[in-house]
C-alpha cells in the first residue's frame, strides 16, 4: 500500500472516531462542554478505527514499549484491548483503595480537593518502557500524578496517550517533562 493510501485511510479512521464523540453542554455544570465517548464505545467498528489509530501511532513512535498503563476508569476501556494488539502487558492505575495487596500511592489537586491514585507496587519493573492511556486530557492533574506514579516505580514513561486533549484547559503544560499524543483535539 502506497503511503499515500496508507495516509488517506488513517485520515478516514480518524474522521469516523471523531464523530462518535457527542458533545452535551452544560454538564456536569453549567460552562463544561462535555465530551461523550459513549456512541464510539457502541460502534465496534468505530472503536476498532481508534484502536488502529492509537496502535499504528505507538508502532510508529515506540517499537521498545513493554507495558501500557491505564488510568482508572476510561482509560481501562482502550488501554487492555490495545496492549493486547501491541503484545504487551496493561497495568491499572486506580483510585485509592480499589487494588488488593501492596501498593504504591501519589496524592495530587484536584479543581475540587485532594485525591490518590494507587498502582500495585510489582505493576512495573524499574527500567521498563511505559505508556500511560487514557480518554482524555482536561487539566492533566491525573495524568501527571500518574506519570508520578510509575516514577516511584523507576519505570521510563515513554509517552502519555489520549483519545482526547482539550486543549483550553491546558493540561500539556502539567506533563511538559513528558511527550503527549492526543488523537483528536478540541479548543
Amino acid at each position: 500500500m502506497s503511503a499515500e493510501l496508507r495516509q488517506l485511510r488513517l485520515q478516514q479512521k480518524r474522521q469516523l472516531v471523531r464523530e462518535q464523540i457527542r458533545d452535551f453542554p452544560d454538564f456536569p455544570t453549567t460552562g463544561v462542554l462535555f465530551r461523550d465517548i459513549s456512541p464510539l464505545l457502541k460502534d465496534p467498528v468505530a472503536f476498532g478505527a481508534a484502536i488502529d489509530l492509537l496502535e499504528a501511532h505507538i508502532k510508529a513512535e515506540h517499537p521498545a514499549v513493554d507495558c501500557l498503563a491505564g488510568l482508572d476508569s476510561r482509560g481501562f476501556l482502550f488501554g487492555p484491548a490495545l496492549a493486547q494488539r501491541l503484545g504487551v502487558g496493561f497495568v491499572m492505575i486506580r483510585k485509592k483503595g480499589k487494588l488488593p495487596g501492596p501498593t504504591v500511592s501519589v496524592a495530587y489537586t484536584l479543581e475540587y480537593g485532594q485525591a490518590q491514585l494507587e498502582v500495585q507496587y510489582d505493576a512495573v519493573k524499574p527500567g521498563q518502557n511505559v505508556i500511560l492511556i487514557d480518554d482524555l486530557l482536561a487539566t492533566g492533574g491525573t495524568m501527571a500524578a500518574a506519570c508520578e506514579l510509575m516514577g516511584k516505580l523507576q519505570a521510563c514513561i515513554l509517552e502519555c496517550v489520549v483519545l482526547i486533549e482539550l486543549k483550553s484547559l491546558k493540561g500539556a503544560e502539567a506533563l511538559k517533562a513528558f511527550p503527549l499524543y492526543s488523537l483528536l483535539q478540541y479548543d
